[in-house]
């Protein structure tokens, strides 16, 4: 059960008011405290009133705002996309539900259908996901991949990066494949996490790589997103027929 207090006098004006979260018998203290930071996260309440699935829909939404990647007409591959808050921008942002462009997601986990996009439900590292997704384009180049894959975190730091990189790798490997020229490779990775080899080879694939940190990203997460931009090209292989 929750409860809310105020923060701060009358005088100005509107009181801040902060949700506390009893404590629940077989609750433990993470995920009481995992529960009272969801109550109190702007960010979750925002996403509630715009209709997005997830309060990351925001972290897409302020990494395009700033480096204006997503534009009508695009194909886009959202990998790890469930709930698909970033589906659901992408969607927007190149008006693939008015037949303009087109937004292919994936995801391991079930997923509701988000109108103006092509949804997949399998492990993105499965052997046959990349055929799948391939098969979806038609024959044509993707001008972004998307990633907000994460793997179950374990507690463990070093296997949790190690987990995390694998997905990062797969999916670069992937962009590798189905991108066209100039397009661009957005994923997610954390602070120490991006591996010098990664991060030496998208700089070899791509004209210009950073690290980005959108400000929905919480101050106390480690998470941050490598953003790839200008592909130069030069794939693993040709694109399937």
């Amino acid at each position: 059960m929750a409860r809310r207090s105020s923060k701060g006098g009358r005088s100005g004006g509107e009181r801040e008011l902060t949700v506390r979260v009893k404590t629940a018998r077989g609750r433990t203290t993470s995920s009481q405290k995992w529960l009272q930071r969801q109550l109190n996260d702007p960010y979750v309440a925002a996403a509630r009133r715009a209709g997005y699935r997830s309060r990351a829909a925001f972290k897409l939404i302020e990494i395009d705002d700033k480096h204006r990647l997503l534009k009508p007409g695009q194909c886009v591959i959202d990998l790890g996309a469930a709930p698909g808050g970033w589906t659901q921008i992408t969607v927007e942002r190149v008006k693939s539900q008015d037949g303009d462009g087109q937004v292919i997601a994936i995801d391991i986990s079930e997923m509701e259908t988000v109108p103006g996009a092509e949804v997949v439900h399998l492990d993105f590292m499965d052997e046959t996901a990349p055929d799948r997704l391939i098969a979806l384009m038609n024959g044509e180049y993707a001008d972004i991949v998307l990633s907000d894959m994460a793997a179950p975190t374990t507690g463990h730091s070093r296997t949790d990066h190690l987990r995390i990189m694998a997905l990062a790798e797969a999916a670069a490997y992937f962009a590798k494949d189905v991108l066209r020229p100039g397009g661009a490779f957005l994923c997610k990775v954390f602070q120490g996490g991006t591996e010098r080899g990664l991060l030496d080879e998208l700089k070899r694939d791509y004209e210009k790589v950073q690290h980005v940190k959108p400000p929905s990203s919480r101050s106390d997460s480690s998470e941050l997103y490598v953003l790839a931009m200008g592909f130069r090209g030069e794939r693993n292989q040709p694109l399937s027929d």
